[in-house]
């Protein structure tokens, strides 16, 4: 499958659609929490084993987005977002399957495997055609795109709690609401198949004119020879672990924080808490990452991480006596969360030039594989040995938020290490116009 090539006069405007159509359906991770109580009650599960699919599919993400970005960019964005389509909605169908036959490996091998790999291979087949089509501002290019990944549950989160209030939260109940997830999303994600295109000067783009990516650049392999790959590997690592550790628990988390008092929350106004931190990390991808061009990429990963610790400890100290307080904090560090995201594409464009650059951002989201299961597993696992200690309420989170607060420093050391690429890891010249032609005679 070729890359499709735009033909003269298309409008740029035209692929952060594309990739929207994508990144919003598979999005739906971060609704995942909404699927937890009833999963728990139907199946007997405790609230770790319930996040074993979503553990799983992070780690596929990273995992696939690794092996499968050279694999990407070769290929080009429409066979990516075909792979991710079939791997994303198959998943649906096996956990529908697992669900309705009762048989909880089914679901975590369809959501968290199959569906994992969907998440891995549609996250990265747009990020490096957006920075060819968006050069001079690419921040808030992959932000756009990217946005829709965090705004997904912004249509999920509310959606299937409905789905589940309608069919039924038993097993079978659940298992129709997975079956019509993974059909709907085939069919929008088919959009994005089908709109998305190459810029004509893209290497790799056939009958276009030859032209190699201008400034320093650096090759995937020799990326993760440097240490700033590693040191942008523990920010991304941290800022995600903190994200997730709240997202991933989002419902069961804020209704037990509120149990206690004069005013709990009610399962429907949970789900709208999931729906609120979904719009805050969808607003955060745009928004930061678009402020990163303007102040530049260090800086911000300054606020991701040093405010983040900042809220983490305010929510820790005060967050059970003021709802408010507890939803602001909470809005705050899932706007980081997803800049964070957001901006990691840029910051490698920055350090390690286009040359490469979807095939290192792949390689670098193995940090959210290790986050994917550091985040739930802390929070997740503290909250089950303090339930079983007899506490309940917000004392089941404080020891995790206090791990939150001392990994988002570890972070914050790493940024502050991070300097330019030394020069003998660049990719001369030559080697970079060869590339750009052996990758224009393979596609024809």
């Amino acid at each position: 499958m070729s890359p499709p090539v735009a033909p003269p006069g298309w409008s740029r405007w035209l692929v952060p659609p594309a990739a929207l159509s994508v990144h919003l359906s598979i999005g739906q991770a971060y609704a995942w929490s909404v699927f937890k109580p009833p999963l728990e009650s139907a199946l007997g599960l405790s609230g770790t084993q319930s996040a074993l699919p979503f553990q799983l599919g992070i780690v596929m993400l990273g995992l696939s987005a690794a092996f499968g970005g050279t694999l990407v960019e070769r290929k080009g964005p429409r066979w990516a977002m075909t792979v991710a389509l079939i791997c994303f909605s198959s998943g649906f169908l096996l956990s529908a399957l697992g669900a309705s036959l009762e048989q909880y490996w089914l679901i975590v091998l369809g959501y968290g495997f199959v569906g994992g790999i969907g998440l891995g291979i549609g996250y990265i087949s747009p990020v490096s055609t957006l920075i060819k089509w968006f050069p001079d501002r690419p921040g808030m290019a992959t932000g756009i795109a990217i946005m829709g990944f965090g705004g997904g549950a912004l249509i999920a989160s509310p959606w299937s709690a409905q789905m589940l209030e309608s069919f039924g939260s038993d097993s079978s109940g659940i298992a129709l609401a997975f079956l019509v997830h993974g059909l709907s999303y085939a069919v929008f994600m088919l959009l994005g198949v089908l709109l998305v295109r190459v810029p004509r000067h893209a290497p790799g783009a056939r009958g276009t004119a030859r032209q190699a990516p201008t400034g320093p650049q650096v090759s995937a392999k020799q990326a993760i020879r440097t240490p700033q790959f590693w040191l942008l590997w523990i920010v991304l690592c941290m800022n995600v672990t903190a994200g997730i550790g709240i997202l991933e628990k989002a419902a069961p988390m804020i209704t037990d924080f509120f149990a206690d008092t004069s005013t709990p929350v009610s399962v429907t106004a949970a789900a709208g808490f999931v729906a609120l931190l979904s719009a805050a990390n969808m607003a955060g991808r745009i928004g930061w990452s678009s402020t990163s061009d303007l102040i530049g990429r260090k800086n911000i990963y300054r606020v991701y991480l040093g405010v983040g610790a900042l809220m983490y400890a305010l929510i820790a100290l005060f967050g059970d006596s003021s709802k408010p307080l507890f939803i602001l904090g909470a809005l705050v560090i899932l706007s980081f969360y997803g800049g964070g995201f957001a901006t990691v594409p840029a910051y490698l464009k920055d350090l390690f030039g286009t040359y490469q650059v979807g095939a290192i951002h792949g390689r670098l989201l193995t940090a959210w594989s290790t986050a994917g299961v550091l985040g739930p597993l802390i929070v997740n696992w503290i909250a089950d040995r303090q339930e079983e200690a007899g506490r309940h309420g917000a004392s089941l989170y404080g020891l995790s938020f206090v791990i939150m607060i001392g990994l988002l420093v570890v972070g914050f050391v790493a940024n502050e290490l991070v300097r330019p690429v030394d020069a003998r890891h660049h990719v001369p010249a030559p080697k970079e116009a060869a590339h750009a032609e052996r990758q224009q005679s393979e596609s024809a």
